[in-house]
């Protein structure tokens, strides 16, 4: 369903903003700007402007209609932290968060998703599935039932999380890692590429291997409320 919006800001310039892109254009929401501090990155998309400022994007929003807009963090790798400050700071300007379903998608109508969400191409949300708000649900990744998915998760492409698993804040399932049924992974926690979880994984814990086990364990608390500009470029396990 088509928000009633039809003017898109896309929070991050590098890859995740073209894909974002794609869906948006399938909605017929147009794409009128892209922010990112990073100097050296030039709009992915051509005729786009792109800000690398605060000041430059205030500049601009105040030349808009801020009802007409709409956002999307489109910060990938283990940014969660980062897309909720996104969140938190749009929010704060009256423009809301977008939720986006690619069409080659399948998401259960028992599922919910959370504000901001991004669920990409040929995945798979499954039934009675919940998520929070600012999560990504990847290429070909798969939720299955009952699974309760915090705010600002990232289940990277191609990663399995089975049915009745627990994933906490800011977790990051890695590319083609799998989660085993009625597992915990914690807040903050880091699953590697390929890593095969048959136990629960504490907070701020990263997992490799087959079996998964831990080689990183850290102090995990929230930290949503950054400033987004200033938090753009930091991000873990990307």
């Amino acid at each position: 369903m088509k928000p009633h919006t039809d003017a898109a800001i896309v929070w991050g310039g590098k890859g995740q903003a073209k894909v974002v892109h794609q869906i948006l254009k399938s909605l017929n929401i147009d794409l009128v700007c892209i922010c990112d501090r990073n100097p050296m990155i030039s709009s992915p998309v051509p005729g786009v402007p792109i800000w690398h400022t605060e000041t430059d994007f205030l500049t601009w929003l105040g030349s808009m209609e801020r009802d007409r807009l709409c956002f999307v963090a489109a910060l990938g790798g283990g940014r969660g932290a980062s897309r909720l400050a996104v969140d938190a700071y749009l929010s704060a300007m009256g423009i809301k968060p977008v939720t986006l379903t690619h069409p080659s998608a399948w998401v259960d109508s028992t599922a919910t998703l959370g504000s901001g969400d991004q669920v990409l191409a040929m995945a798979a949300v499954g039934v009675d599935v919940s998520l929070g708000k600012q999560c990504i649900v990847n290429t070909n990744a798969s939720i299955d039932h009952d699974t309760k998915v915090g705010d600002g998760v990232h289940v990277m492409p191609g990663a399995t999380i089975a049915g009745q698993v627990v994933v906490e804040d800011e977790a990051v399932i890695g590319t083609s890692a799998t989660v085993l049924p009625d597992l915990r992974i914690g807040s903050g926690a880091f699953v590697g590429a390929g890593a095969v979880v048959t136990h629960d994984v504490a907070p701020g814990t990263t997992v490799v291997g087959v079996p998964a086990r831990p080689v990183e364990s850290r102090n995990w608390h929230a930290d949503s409320d950054r400033n987004p500009w200033l938090a753009l470029e930091v991000g873990r396990h990307e």
